[in-house]
């Protein structure tokens, strides 16, 4: 089969690599029909390079039509159309019978202290061949794919792999109060879609922060409150503050993570570390990384006391530096973590059955062939032609 790989700093490759097989008997093989590249994949190519190896498939956000089933699956039947969370997860487990699915106990990567494995991420999370291919093996075939109704494009339901659940739970876990207020940090596809959530859950405020002028433009016809960055710069808590009776918004989403703007020692930081050989540079970043901490900060700037800062926004620092005294003396509440995805589909699964009102028809900005996907990251990581969200065809 064709999958797209990772073979270096920059650097991924649509090859030919062999077929997944079934393994166990309640795996199952999906053909995949599309497959997004979120802004995760993104550090895979920039700043996790220790952590993977060439020929590593990456991806996360597919869905597609199951092709073949094990022995045990009783759940599904080749066929039938899913889509794939980005958790790997039992869905029995005592984790995932609390609703914390990037927990499970069942596929913890045990030996680097870390949660459940991902598709297509890296040695932290199992180094599971990913979804940005033709075929996919997919375990716990009774339990984890999602099965959707035909009909439809594939638009209106494969953001239920990452997108959906990832905003989802930043709204969740941002605990707007009802008619109440927030700030997206980023207007990425996860902010982006945040926004809406938000929106659509009765918040009476959303700001949105970003310095992509079309990201910018698209959250401003959602009805947010748009804020350019480049505009504000170090002014942008006082701006918000003058929206909101001088006290910030009840809760600030960070969607950004650990490739914040504006941060250049550790921006060079991360790129020292990567020009280093894997071994040493695995040791450095496992022990003393730091994030690029910007939107980090200025999310606990923003918020009002006593409010909620949710971070969705991938950090992955040993040894950050955090603004205590600020934080304990505003009273802030954190929450933060991978999205638990089959937690959630419950309640987003009938948003996406009739209507359409949070606007995932037209929420990619490309479609492109696999066989772009080389040009396709390169083209996200450099905000060009207007992409916010491209979904791979393979």
């Amino acid at each position: 089969m064709r999958a797209l790989t990772w073979h270096g700093k920059r650097d991924v490759r649509v090859e030919s690599v062999p077929d997944p097989e079934l393994k166990d008997a309640t795996d199952v093989i999906v053909r995949v029909t599309s497959s997004g590249i979120c802004g995760s994949d993104l550090h895979l190519y920039e700043v996790l390079g220790p952590y993977l190896d060439p020929g590593d498939i990456l991806g996360h956000e597919p869905m597609g039509i199951v092709e073949e089933v094990g022995r045990d699956v009783t759940e599904l039947a080749a066929g039938d159309r899913v889509v794939v969370p980005f958790n790997v997860s039992c869905g029995h487990c005592y984790m995932c019978d609390r609703g914390l699915h990037s927990q499970c106990e069942t596929t913890q990567v045990r030996e680097r202290g870390s949660g459940a494995a991902l598709f297509g991420f890296t040695k932290l999370y199992g180094q599971v061949p990913g979804g940005q291919a033709e075929l996919l093996r997919v375990p716990f075939g009774n339990t984890l794919p999602i099965k959707v109704p035909e009909g439809p494009p594939d638009d209106r339901f494969v953001f239920l792999s990452d997108v959906l659940p990832t905003a989802w739970q930043a709204v969740e876990y941002a605990d707007i109060p009802p008619g109440g207020t927030v700030t997206v940090l980023g207007l990425g596809p996860i902010g982006a879609m945040a926004a809406r959530i938000a929106l659509h859950r009765g918040a009476s405020l959303v700001v949105g922060v970003d310095l992509v002028p079309e990201r910018l433009s698209r959250a401003h016809k959602d009805g947010v409150k748009a804020f350019d960055l480049r505009r504000y710069g170090k002014d942008l808590g006082d701006a918000i503050r003058d929206l909101t009776d001088g006290r910030g918004t009840d809760a600030v989403i960070d969607a950004v993570g650990m490739e914040a703007h504006g941060a250049p020692l550790a921006k060079a930081a991360q790129w020292g570390v990567g020009l280093l050989p894997d071994a040493m540079a695995e040791k450095l970043m496992d022990r003393v990384a730091v994030d690029r901490l910007t939107a980090l900060y200025s999310a606990i700037d923003i918020v009002r006391r006593g409010g909620t800062v949710s971070i969705s926004g991938v950090y992955g620092g040993a040894i950050d530096p955090m603004p205590m005294l600020t934080m304990f003396d505003k009273q802030i509440q954190l929450r933060m973590g991978q999205a638990n995805v089959k937690h959630w589909v419950d309640d987003i699964l009938p948003l996406l059955t009739d209507e359409d009102p949070l606007g995932v028809d037209d929420f990619a900005t490309h479609h492109l062939p696999l066989e772009d996907g080389p040009e396709a990251y390169r083209m996200f990581k450099d905000k060009e032609d207007g992409m916010i969200k491209t979904l791979l065809r393979p």
